[in-house]
């Protein structure tokens, strides 16, 4: 993805179609590259491994038949539906 600056993407979610959440990775608390080191510090992270970063503000509660797509621009779409 040459040209696109992982630092800085696009995070949004989206609640039955409406935007609940919106924020950018150059906008969070911790960075990427600060939160890899302090987790790999301590472990091995391994191919598959996630590791969570937190979420903008915005998201509330749910409920079941409720539809929740997370798209990280660049990167694509994420869609669950809530049981």
């Amino acid at each position: 993805m040459d040209g696109v600056d992982p630092l800085d993407l696009l995070l949004e979610t989206r609640l039955n179609g409406k935007v609940v959440q919106s924020g950018r990775t150059s906008l969070q608390m911790h960075k990427i590259p600060e939160l890899l080191a302090f987790v790999t510090a301590s472990m091995t992270l391994y191919p598959g491994d996630v590791v969570a970063t937190g979420t903008p503000a915005g998201i509330g509660p749910m409920k079941s038949g409720d539809v929740v797509e997370v798209e990280i621009e660049h990167i694509g779409v994420l869609t669950n539906t809530v049981e």
